[in-house]
């Protein structure tokens, strides 16, 4: 039987099979070889971690951002039993569901670490790094017994939210609900593994709590007690923040670097104070924006909208210049 160009096609010596244009890379099952060139271009860049690295850093391994996620919705689950996670808990319950969980993360939050260390030094061979291993084992013990004292910081944070805001029926409803005590439980975290010395991780935390809720906190600023951020959207607090105790933001703040220094290759100099400090009991309402190292003095109340690239003293009241309608009448005031 023939076909429309004379080939016999019961024959297959007759068959004129037009072959593929060969690639450099084996095509996996399932790639056309149209896309194999393109696999390639794309790894590029990343192939061998081990011995270039996609952005210069020589390891073969990798935080999971997926696993992050995962671990810090399990410590959310413990740090508000009964929030979060399993919602029927009793007394005896609740220590099974605490300490099931943490045996879990306990686990999985070593496997992060280790990889963090490992990634961040480099190492080409991270398997076998007796010292990543062990460092990692010392943060996660030291990092689980802080956890109580986290906890203890995030109950006052939803009281402050609770007492700070005329539309919350209670307490329960700013731990559930509002997105400024997810994003600052999701800081309290990573700053505690940021202060142990763990890279990269604490900002997959904060970001992905970002991503979420719109409030940027970085895991190095510092933060005191009952921290109230209400509404939220838009907040942003830079790494070398200093914040006090009760101290209530509102959305669309910015607590932001108002210049950094550079060095030799024109690159931003890491680790330079350059937030602002704000002290104990201060309130900075909605869109205002605080650049520099500056300090807001203790007790100050700081206007909507206001651009403020100075230290104020304790108690000020830094408000936008009140608007001004003029009539001018028969030339006057031109």
């Amino acid at each position: 039987m023939q076909d429309g160009h004379g080939k016999d096609r019961n024959n297959p010596d007759s068959l004129e099979v037009e072959q593929p244009e060969l690639v450099p890379i084996k095509a996996e099952r399932g790639v056309s070889p149209a896309l194999a060139g393109v696999v390639e271009q794309l790894c590029s860049m990343g192939m061998h971690r081990e011995t270039s690295g996609l952005y210069g850093t020589r390891c073969s391994v990798l935080p999971s951002r997926d696993a992050v996620v995962k671990i810090v919705e399990d410590l959310r689950s413990v740090l508000f039993p009964g929030y979060f996670g399993i919602s029927e808990l009793n007394l005896e319950s609740m220590r099974f569901h605490i300490g099931a969980t943490l045996s879990r993360v306990t686990q999985e939050l070593f496997e992060q670490v280790w990889r963090g260390v490992a990634f961040a030094r480099g190492d080409p061979a991270p398997d076998q790094c007796v010292e990543c291993h062990s460092d990692a084992g010392t943060i996660v013990t030291r990092f689980l017994a802080r956890l109580p004292a986290v906890q203890k910081l995030l109950a006052g944070d939803v009281r402050a939210a609770y007492e700070g805001d005329p539309a919350a029926a209670s307490p329960d409803e700013a731990a559930f609900c509002y997105p400024g005590v997810m994003a600052i439980t999701s800081y309290r975290i990573a700053h505690e593994l940021y202060r142990l010395g763990v890279p990269l991780i604490p900002r997959i935390i904060t970001e992905h709590a970002h991503s979420i809720t719109g409030i940027d906190i970085h895991p190095a600023a510092v933060v005191g007690e009952r921290f109230f951020i209400d509404h939220g959207t838009g907040v942003v607090i830079g790494e070398t923040c200093r914040i006090g105790d009760r101290v209530r933001l509102y959305q669309g703040v910015t607590l932001g670097a108002k210049s950094f220094p550079l060095d030799e290759a024109g690159m931003p100099v890491k680790g330079v104070d350059r937030h602002p400090i704000v002290e104990d009991d201060v309130i900075i309402y909605s869109g205002a924006t605080i650049l520099g190292r500056v300090t807001i003095g203790s007790g100050s109340v700081i206007g909507g909208n206001v651009w403020l690239t100075r230290s104020v003293p304790p108690g000020s009241r830094i408000l936008q210049a009140q608007s001004r309608t003029d009539r001018f009448q028969d030339g006057g005031g031109i």
